[in-house]
């Protein structure tokens, strides 16, 4: 009886408390995807404001709303700059969404779509189709597409066990990777000169290299399968506590596995399609996000915004930092390289590298 009495006047301010630190975490998570959209849209203004013929951001702004009066200007903008800022900001987007779900489904900060076999899927099926049928960029995308999900089934099927582990996901997805590359190391070097040269263009991975054809592919698959994650994001927070834990909460564990996999490995087939593989912004954006956002939620959106906004600066270093041209995909692994040492040394000392 006592108890109760005592345990009356504290509930009120405990959970008052709790409405506090639930209202804190919704504030941080809307000013941190706030802050990243505009990050992401000045990134885009930035990257179509500098080339051959500097535009000032007024002039970017004003011929992407249709409001200005400079038919140089509007072409520049709109058929020159605009379809590869647009390819960036899809292409960072579907990599950075579909690296962090592979992360917090596998509970490994490693399991990104670029060491587990989905990528180099997707590369091989692409040079193939470069080298052995000469095909344009429709029929890159749809190979591109067909390795990935070639590659991810197999990678599924050899990792399951009454269920899928993490740890053995990951290690078969290695396996896997290695092989795939090594099938690329064939066609390549088999290869005439010239498809050869194509090949090895479209695996350095480069933002201006999309046809219009690639831009509406991605363009599209972003905009159905993005929504479609973002409202998954409540089945993956469950599927997070453990397969047992998921499973007592009512969630279908396989399923919900399987379906926010194949939204993931549809947007990263698809952005490499368009781009090649830009490597090592799926494994960035994702722990980045949850950087920035600690407890707050909104890590599904913060991720795909992260993404764009690497993919976006990356290919503005490459372009506008040099003398010189340099792919995308150099300036991502020159900064994606030594994030992944740094990431390996931190999970071994605390004990999640597997």
């Amino acid at each position: 009886m006592s108890g109760g009495v005592l345990a009356g006047p504290a509930a009120p301010p405990a959970r008052a408390g709790l409405r506090r630190h639930r209202a804190a975490r919704r504030r941080r998570g809307l000013l941190v995807t706030g802050a990243l959209a505009a990050v992401v849209a000045a990134l885009l203004v930035v990257t179509m404001t500098v080339g051959s013929s500097g535009l000032s951001a007024g002039q970017v702004v004003l011929s992407l709303l249709h409001l200005g009066d400079d038919p140089a200007a509007d072409f520049i903008v709109r058929d020159l700059r605009l379809p590869t800022a647009l390819t960036g900001l899809l292409a960072g987007a579907a990599l950075g969404l579909s690296g962090v779900v592979f992360q917090r489904l596998l509970a490994n900060p490693l399991a990104s779509p670029d060491f587990v076999g989905v990528t180099a899927g997707a590369n091989l099926f692409g040079v193939a189709a470069i080298v052995l049928f000469d095909v344009g960029t429709t029929g890159i995308s749809l190979a591109a597409l067909a390795g990935a999900v070639v590659s991810a089934a197999l990678v599924y099927v050899l990792a399951w066990r009454d269920g899928v582990s993490g740890y053995r996901f990951i290690l078969i997805g290695i396996g896997i990777s290695e092989f795939m590359l090594a099938l690329v190391g064939y066609l390549v070097v088999k290869a005439d000169l010239s498809d050869a040269r194509a090949a090895m263009t479209w695996l350095v991975g480069s933002v201006g290299q999309a046809g219009d054809g690639q831009i509406r592919a991605l363009g599209v698959t972003v905009a159905v399968l993005l929504p479609v994650a973002l409202l998954a994001g409540r089945r993956m927070r469950a599927l997070e506590l453990g397969d047992d834990a998921a499973a007592a909460l009512g969630a279908p564990v396989e399923r919900s596995r399987l379906a926010l996999l194949a939204v993931s490995i549809v947007l990263i087939a698809m952005a490499t399609a368009a781009v090649g593989p830009v490597m090592f912004v799926a494994l960035m954006a994702g722990p980045i996000a949850v950087r920035l956002l600690g407890p707050a939620a909104g890590l599904l959106a913060a991720s795909a915004l992260v993404g764009a906004a690497i993919v976006l600066a990356a290919d503005i270093v490459a372009l506008h930092a040099f003398p010189f041209m340099l792919p995308t995909g150099v300036v991502t692994g020159a900064i994606g390289a030594p994030y992944l040492v740094w990431l390996l040394a931190t999970a071994n000392r605390a004990g999640r590298g597997g």
